[in-house]
C-alpha cells in the first residue's frame, strides 16, 4: 500500500468537511467527501435512483478528470490495480 499525505486511519467527521477556506482544507474535505461514497448503504440507496444520463455523465466526468490529471501508467497502477 502506498503512503499518501491524504490517507488517514480514522474516518473524517462529516462536520470537518468544509470548502472555500484554503486549498489544503479543500483537498482534505474533498477526500473525506469522496470517501463517504464507499458506504454500501449510501451506494445501494443512491445508484438505483440515478437516471441513466446521470450515470453516464458521472462516469464521463470522473474519467475526464483522470485523463486530464494522471498519466496512462498512473491510471493502470492506481485505478485498475
Amino acid at each position: 500500500m502506498e503512503n499518501s499525505k491524504y490517507s488517514s486511519e480514522k474516518r473524517t467527521n462529516i462536520h470537518e468537511i468544509c470548502f472555500g477556506l484554503n486549498r489544503e482544507t479543500d483537498e482534505q474535505s474533498l477526500i473525506a467527501f469522496l470517501k463517504r461514497f464507499t458506504n454500501d448503504a449510501l451506494i445501494d440507496t443512491l445508484i438505483p435512483r440515478l437516471e441513466s444520463q446521470e450515470i453516464n455523465d458521472l462516469v464521463d466526468f470522473l474519467t475526464g478528470l483522470m485523463h486530464a490529471h494522471i498519466t496512462k501508467e498512473e491510471y493502470h497502477r492506481l485505478f485498475l490495480k
